[in-house]
């Protein structure tokens, strides 16, 4: 063997038959063997059969021999090293004390590493050794860079995910046998196995078929409260209690009460106190009820003690959207009529819509047997309370044929009121009759600023017509009664004429949906039905108190029916701005945004007609929500649907609201409102503890160890310490020698001539 180019050789067999045959031809000669024995149990010379019997054996050792072809296999063979991959966590948690005033968890793993370079060096005579840190995904690291490449900067741990990519290798070391794990960790995983091993996780490890030994790093006093798990809706009822709940987590106290506080945007609104016995979780509950509806960031916020491991994760923000479950509605009526049984009856009816109503039966001037106010009414009439202290609880006040400046109830003094509640987003309806708009002398009031109509002094047409839909009523919800455009203008061209309307202007910048086919206010066609804003509410006009007809109208059914009915819920879900009736809309991608991660919204822009407000002017605010100030700005524009997404940047922790104004050419389209909650510390932080208990199943799981102590690198259980891997090879026959043929030979004719001799046949 030539030792330059082969360095290892063995025996195997060249013959050309297969398996099954070389056995039989085996088993047949052990069989010939076994004859010659008895056949020759009868021999009275042991010399003699002794003789015959070994040239036999002789015969049938040296035909096997020449059957199975034996030959010499010459090798050229390199020895691998099987791969021993050591994980080394570099996630966030890691920057943890290790020790209740020590040095953090990844300073002392880079300690251990330091101290073991002679367990190292052993280890990489016998193994590949490759470091890997990881925190979601793995790194291959440099020795000599370790402090560099071992900083406590991940953002979240995933060990599930770690041992698959070393387990399958990277680079040269793919596909390379695997003998063993070592896992230096925390155990602190956020992703996959953050709430312990699944069933697949177990299968996988288990298929493995080797093992994971774990270095725990991290003891259990570190000193530590956090807030986590809040469990509550991501909506609310106004006016109903919401109720919240969440978890204390403590370590390392004992003995101590803390104080948990409920804040709606900086403002305490509940708070409770914990008894805290020792380290665990610790339920805390809250319950409130909002007062108004809109978007906001609720913070439950713990104390920071003295010697914290993380000051970060003892608060923790969220947003609710605070809705209405009913409509809180007041009506009140001057006097009764149709009109006013059909609206009521409506509102009365609706199950979403708490109806609170006031009917004047007569005036102090209708009858001079009137003895007192309270005969005015069905029941005396609580204006003050109603107009005064309740008004900002209803959702919506509809004022029907209803005259103010009755001497019996005062109300003239409530109008200016009722402006600024409007103007602070309350909504308005007046309905027309004898006793409302110019008839009842409004536009001499404060009221007159938040009407959409201006009086022209001309006295109401009495003669009967039919309202006309207006292009503007053919794109707003307010009037879309049928399924589409050609539906919803059959439906309102089939309804019952109207007896008649007050003789009004529209004010500029409201919308008209109905209109006068004929009968003309300077060059534009009166109006039926108006819309219009003031400050943050919203106002709807209609000049006509004979729309109860429309009633009669649906009746008969197809695309037309039950037009008054969803006129009247079109028109109220607008006027308290249902969302989904909202011309602009925001809405945050994500409401509770991780550390580190920017904030995005979707802004919809829709113009009056609610068409998509095409190259609409997007001014976006963030606005911190505890000091009430714009910590950032940004400008955008609509695309051809009228939507824009925009990317606010990554902000602090804190909570935020977000103001988006539209304005196209000029004009204001509206605002949209949202609220998002960015968490001062993300999973990889929230919890301070070690999780021994993870890493502990992992290595009985899978036949490794678990260390506790991080002194130096453990002996650790490996598998399969090397592979050999064959280069070239030569075979050289044995079978062909002289030796053989003539033990063969010698063996059949040598015993022939001994039988023939001794008188055997």
């Amino acid at each position: 063997m030539d030792p330059t180019v082969y360095n290892e050789w063995r025996l195997v067999s060249l013959s050309p038959f297969p398996t099954w045959a070389l056995v039989l031809l085996t088993a047949a000669a052990a069989a010939g063997g076994a004859l010659a024995l008895l056949a020759l149990r009868s021999e009275p010379h042991a010399g003699r059969r002794r003789l015959l019997i070994g040239l036999r054996l002789a015969a049938a050792v040296a035909l096997v021999f020449l059957v199975l072809e034996p030959g010499r296999r010459l090798m050229q063979t390199t020895r691998v090293k099987n791969r021993v991959v050591i994980l080394l966590d570099k996630s966030a948690s890691m920057g943890f004390p290790a020790t209740p005033g020590g040095g953090s968890r990844s300073e002392a793993m880079l300690s251990m590493l330091e101290s073991s370079s002679e367990r190292l060096e052993e280890l990489g005579s016998r193994f590949t050794v490759e470091l890997l840190g990881f925190d979601r995904h793995i790194q291959t690291l440099e020795p000599g860079r370790l402090p560099d490449q071992l900083q406590p900067t991940g953002t979240g741990t995933d060990i599930a995910a770690a041992l698959r990519e070393s387990a399958r290798g990277t680079g040269a070391a793919a596909g390379r046998r695997l003998s063993g794990i070592l896992l230096v960790s925390d155990g602190a995983d956020t992703s996959e196995l953050a709430s312990g091993l699944g069933s697949q996780a177990r299968e996988y490890l288990q298929g493995l078929e080797v093992p994971i030994s774990t270095v725990l790093v991290g003891g259990e006093g570190v000193k530590d409260l956090a807030m986590e798990r809040v469990e509550v809706d991501d909506f609310a009822f106004v006016r109903n209690t919401v109720e919240v709940s969440a978890v204390l987590r403590v370590h390392g106290l004992g003995g101590v009460e803390v104080p948990v506080v409920l804040k709606r945007e900086g403002r305490v609104i509940a708070s409770r106190v914990v008894r805290i016995q020792g380290p665990g979780a610790y339920p805390v509950h809250f319950s409130f009820s909002p007062d108004h509806t809109g978007h906001f960031v609720y913070t439950i916020e713990a104390p920071v003690l003295s010697d914290e491991a993380v000051a970060g994760n003892n608060v923790l923000s969220f947003p609710i959207k605070v809705i209405r479950d009913r409509v809180r509605v007041l009506l009140v009526v001057g006097h009764p009529s149709w009109d006013v049984r059909f609206l009521r009856g409506l509102l009365k009816q609706d199950p979403n819509i708490d109806l609170v109503s006031f009917f004047i039966l007569r005036t102090s001037s209708d009858s001079p047997q009137v003895l007192g106010d309270d005969e005015l009414s069905l029941i005396p009439f609580p204006v003050h309370e109603i107009f005064h202290e309740q008004l900002r609880t209803f959702d919506l006040v509809v004022l029907q044929n209803f005259a103010y400046d009755d001497r019996a109830y005062q109300m003239s003094q409530y109008l200016a009121g009722i402006a600024d509640y409007v103007h602070d987003g309350g909504a308005l309806v007046m309905v027309g009759g004898e006793n409302s708009f110019g008839e009842g002398r409004y536009d001499r009031t404060e009221l007159q600023a938040a009407l959409p109509v201006v009086p022209t002094g001309l006295a109401p047409a009495v003669e009967p017509f039919p309202a006309r839909l207006t292009e503007e009523g053919q794109r707003h919800p307010v009037t879309a009664v049928g399924f589409s455009g050609d539906s919803i203008a059959r439906a309102w061209s089939g309804m019952p004429e109207l007896a008649g309307i007050h003789v009004t202007r529209p004010k500029p910048g409201t919308q008209v949906l109905l209109e006068h086919p004929f009968l003309k206010v300077g060059e534009k066609n009166a109006p039926v039905v108006v819309l219009g804003e003031h400050g943050r509410g919203r106002v709807m006009a209609v000049l006509a108190d004979t729309t109860w007809v429309w009633s009669f109208g649906s009746a008969a059914g197809g695309e037309a029916a039950r037009v008054y009915e969803k006129f009247w819920a079109n028109a109220i879900r607008w006027l308290v701005r249902d969302p989904d009736l909202t011309p602009i809309k925001m809405t945050a991608e994500k409401t509770s945004v991780e550390p580190g991660e920017p904030v995005v919204v979707v802004v919809s822009a829709r113009r009056p007609d609610f068409g998509p407000a095409t190259g609409a002017a997007i001014s976006l605010e963030v606005v911190s929500a505890s000091e009430n100030r714009a910590v950032a700005r940004q400008e955008a524009t609509a695309g051809s649907d009228g939507e824009s997404r925009v990317e606010l940047g990554v902000l602090p922790p804190g909570a935020y609201k977000l103001v988006a104004r539209v304005a196209l050419d000029g004009l204001a389209l509206g605002e949209a409102y949202d609220a998002v909650a960015v968490r001062s510390a993300g999973p990889e932080l929230a919890d301070a503890a070690p999780r021994r208990s993870l890493l502990e199943e992992i290595a009985s799981l899978t036949g490794g160890t678990l260390q506790e102590s991080v002194a130096r690198l453990p002996r650790i259980p490996l598998v399969d310490p090397e592979t050999v891997e064959v280069g070239r090879r030569k075979d050289l026959p044995l079978w062909d020698h002289w030796a053989a043929l003539t033990l063969l030979v010698f063996g059949v004719g040598g015993e022939w001539l001994m039988r023939r001799r001794w008188g055997y046949p």
